[in-house]
């Protein structure tokens, strides 16, 4: 009877739409604003470069604030400020060079991972370090040095071999470990506050096969289970594990190994024209009630992972964001947190993190824990040591009470993550004070003292750099 109800009410929510229709979108060039429509800035202008001397004409144009922004994925601001003059980077989207013997690819910073995909797949190669999503740009995902669920990697840094940075007097700056390297461990990770991240030559890997496998198990089982099982499997190429809300208690380890079993998944990459009509509809279901949280954990995923899954690397890393789209933002917004805690703090952070929640009754849809080795040396490392990645998608409010309501909550969670000697993740909401920042930041002070030095009239700014830094 329960299967039975679960697949009508799944059935209304694919069938019926539920989301309020959209409001009329007024088109407005220089009103920039990102994914979650939470945070439009009116810039002065916008300029769209396709090579490196538009860049350098634009900065020259004006003796005001620059910002820059790629995909528009980040969550706060941080890809403008009002009145800035701001460098759409979307078209500046080209391949410079590729040696498929060197496993080396140089892009201009605009190219979305995708796009690089469909260059280096006939290779036989993948990216080595990317986001779970292809959407995203080259130069954003340095800016917020990602990470992904790659196993035995951590931050994007790690695969980056060098950048060219457009300063604030237009120069070209050529950045690497071992040239001009503390621009290099500043621009990456230093969110646009530095120069222009303009090109940069990233590290292949060989694309394999991969079959995934999946364990559920109590969450307080999951650190000895990763510890056995995972860390030191030297063919697990993907793994994160979801914890399921509302009661936190439950997670599903899920990892993707290589293997030469065949294909299920013929294609190498997900086609772009894929639909998406019912994933966001599930996402709905989920968020809506208690009740689409247990039929995801007891029903859907059960179901979705009872049938084996062979595929390539490429095709799992080519994941487009559409599928987390809903049909409005107007009235309520999906948004993403990430907290990074050393990997023997994990239980630990693991109950304080489900506490939060429970008080607040955030409405989590998922915590997604993923693996990361330390930062190799930038100056905003969110892996200053081996940790674990909590990442949080959840449903709010758009009202200036639901975002006050946000703002509570997500102090205290940062105070917790702080007190386990872990860090938040910068690209999301601003709620955090500039005492929590340096806390979780402790280098922050070299950073901005690189900025003074570089940018001395504070020309590269956005939201986030106007709340911390103090020239």
């Amino acid at each position: 009877m329960v299967m039975s109800g679960v697949a009508v009410l799944l059935a209304i929510y694919f069938l019926v739409g539920f989301y309020p229709a959209p409001k009329g979108i007024i088109h407005d060039k220089n009103m920039v604003n990102d994914v979650t429509m939470l945070n439009p800035i009116r810039v002065a202008k916008v300029v769209e470069p396709q090579k490196i001397e538009d860049i350098q004409r634009a900065i020259l144009s004006t003796n005001g604030e620059i910002s820059v922004g790629g995909g528009r994925y980040s969550q706060g601001g941080q890809i403008a400020k009002e009145q800035s003059l701001h460098l759409d980077m979307r078209k500046f989207n080209q391949v410079i060079s590729f040696n498929p013997e060197l496993r080396e690819i140089t892009v201009q910073s605009g190219m979305r991972w995708r796009d690089i995909q469909d260059i280096i797949d006939p290779h036989g190669l993948s990216v080595k370090i990317m986001q779970s999503y292809s959407n995203f740009t080259v130069g954003g995902s340095l800016s917020v040095n990602v990470h992904g669920r790659y196993m035995g990697e951590g931050p994007i840094i790690r695969s980056v071999k060098s950048v060219k940075v457009v300063m604030a007097d237009a120069s070209i700056i050529n950045a690497s470990a071992q040239q001009n390297s503390e621009l290099f461990y500043g621009v990456i990770g230093g969110y646009g506050g530095l120069g222009v991240i303009a090109q940069a030559t990233l590290k292949l890997m060989p694309n394999v096969k991969v079959a995934r496998e999946t364990t559920y198990m109590r969450v307080d089982e999951y650190s000895a289970f990763f510890a056995d099982r995972i860390k030191e499997n030297a063919n697990i190429v993907f793994h994160n594990a979801d914890i399921y809300p509302p009661d936190y208690t439950h997670i599903n380890s899920v990892s993707w190994v290589r293997t030469e079993k065949p294909l299920t998944v013929t294609t190498n990459l997900i086609p772009r024209d894929k639909s998406y009509w019912w994933q966001p509809k599930v996402a709905k279901f989920v968020a809506d009630s208690h009740f689409g949280k247990w039929s995801r954990q007891h029903v859907l995923e059960p179901a979705k992972y009872a049938f084996d899954a062979v595929q390539w690397r490429n095709y799992e890393a080519s994941y487009d964001v559409k599928e987390l789209e809903p049909k409005s933002r107007d009235t309520e917004t999906y948004v993403l947190r990430e907290y990074f805690v050393p990997v023997a703090r994990f239980d630990s952070f693991a109950r304080a993190m489900s506490q939060i929640f429970k008080k607040y009754e955030v409405n989590v849809i998922n915590v997604s824990v993923r693996h990361a080795l330390p930062d190799t040396g930038s100056l905003l490392a969110w892996a200053k040591e081996e940790v674990f990645a909590f990442v949080v998608y959840y449903r709010q409010g758009t009202s200036v009470q639901d975002e006050r309501a946000v703002a509570v909550w997500s102090r205290e969670l940062v105070d917790a993550v702080i007190a386990h000697n872990g860090a938040y993740y910068l690209p999301y909401q601003r709620h955090a004070t500039t005492e929590q920042f340096h806390l979780a930041y402790p280098r922050a002070s070299e950073f901005f003292q690189l900025k003074h030095r570089v940018d001395p009239n504070n020309r590269f700014t956005n939201k986030l750099w106007e709340q911390h830094y103090d020239n």
